[in-house]
């Protein structure tokens, strides 16, 4: 059981059977009064955001949410499948609306992270930084470069991405998967 003043962001609680995570929160108490906690709770599968506040005699269970790993096998048609890391027998898919832009920088044998609640998957984390190789790049181009310069490379997952000027066709570059952006070269 958690009080009132435990919902803080990252938390994840039952409010009313229903599974949120609080997003941000804001302790407050007015004159002589009980304090009250604000908080902004994103609801785990619906992925809507709702404003709840919270007294002091309240008394709230925590949200069991199950983490497991699991690796990518391919893509199609809109739907990434996977199997559980240790049997492989053990497949299941997710939708492309779950994915996200990340999806587009997943490659085959790669481990992720599934978040589920009561056994439904709402959530795939991916690695922060992936490795993939160039498989198209257009030739260096002269031109205005006070501002650094890029170019848009094709990579070999299919997705595209803004590189600088210097990355070249079978190069294998870094990319930061929750902002979709090159980091480095390998």
């Amino acid at each position: 059981m958690l009080s009132y003043n435990e919902v803080k962001p990252g938390v994840a609680v039952l409010v009313e059977s229903e599974p949120y995570v609080c997003t941000w929160n804001n302790i407050m108490q007015k004159q002589q009064r009980r304090p009250v906690n604000q908080t902004k709770l994103r609801h785990l599968i619906r992925g809507n955001v709702i404003e709840y506040s919270f007294q002091q005699s309240d008394k709230l269970n925590e949200a069991e949410i199950e983490k497991k790993s699991a690796i990518f096998i391919y893509e199609r048609n809109g739907e990434w499948f996977f199997h559980d890391i240790k049997d492989k027998s053990k497949r299941f898919t997710v939708p492309e609306e779950m994915m996200g832009e990340a999806g587009k920088f997943l490659k085959d044998n790669t481990e992720i992270e599934t978040l589920s609640f009561d056994g439904k998957i709402f959530s795939v984390k991916l690695p922060i930084k992936v490795e993939l190789k160039v498989t198209e790049a257009p030739p260096d181009v002269r031109g205005n470069t006070a501002q650094g310069g890029s170019k848009i490379v094709e990579l070999e997952t299919g997705a595209s991405i803004n590189v600088p000027m210097f990355v070249k066709q079978g190069d294998i570059i870094r990319i930061n998967t929750e902002t979709g952006e090159y980091v480095e070269r390998v």
